[in-house]
């Protein structure tokens, strides 16, 4: 396994990644254009992806402007194998190191993801829309990922 900063040549895969799921589908696939992951990757923030063999199996992409996470998905059959932990750790380093102090998600609830994110120190808010509003301080951050194992 690799893991390496997102490019813009990496949207085809990360685009495949993102309709390969088996949860938080997006009911519209075409709301999240290609131009779109162009806009976070290069503009509002910076993504990680992890490959096998050349294969795009799990990205992750932050966003600076909206303090909040907008991207972080595997292809379900490289789920439990610690990449999205890896991921998520490389993001929120990376998104703390910049000078932020809070960042939140939105996932649907009752789902692996909202689990997930529970696990690595994440604290449900409210809602944001049809989503659970999930938050983490910079403090917590430290905390957490000290504590977690394979950090």
């Amino acid at each position: 396994m690799k893991y390496r900063e997102a490019t813009i040549d990496d949207i085809a895969q990360i685009q495949a990644v993102r309709h390969s799921v088996k949860e938080n589908i997006l009911s519209d696939p075409s709301r999240v254009t290609d131009n779109d992951c162009q806009e976070y990757l290069t503009k509002r923030g910076k993504g990680w992806v992890c490959e096998v063999a050349g294969l795009i199996v799990g990205f992750a992409i932050a966003d600076l402007e909206d303090d909040s996470i907008w991207a972080l998905f595997l292809r379900p059959e490289f789920e439990g194998q610690g990449i999205g932990r890896h991921l998520h750790k490389l993001m929120l380093d990376w998104y703390f190191a910049t000078g932020k102090d809070n960042v939140w998600l939105g996932t649907s609830p009752g789902t692996r993801a909202a689990g997930f994110y529970r696990r690595m120190g994440w604290t449900e808010t409210g809602l944001h829309g049809d989503e659970i509003r999930l938050e983490m301080s910079k403090a917590d951050w430290l905390k957490t990922s000290t504590a977690v194992p394979g950090k």
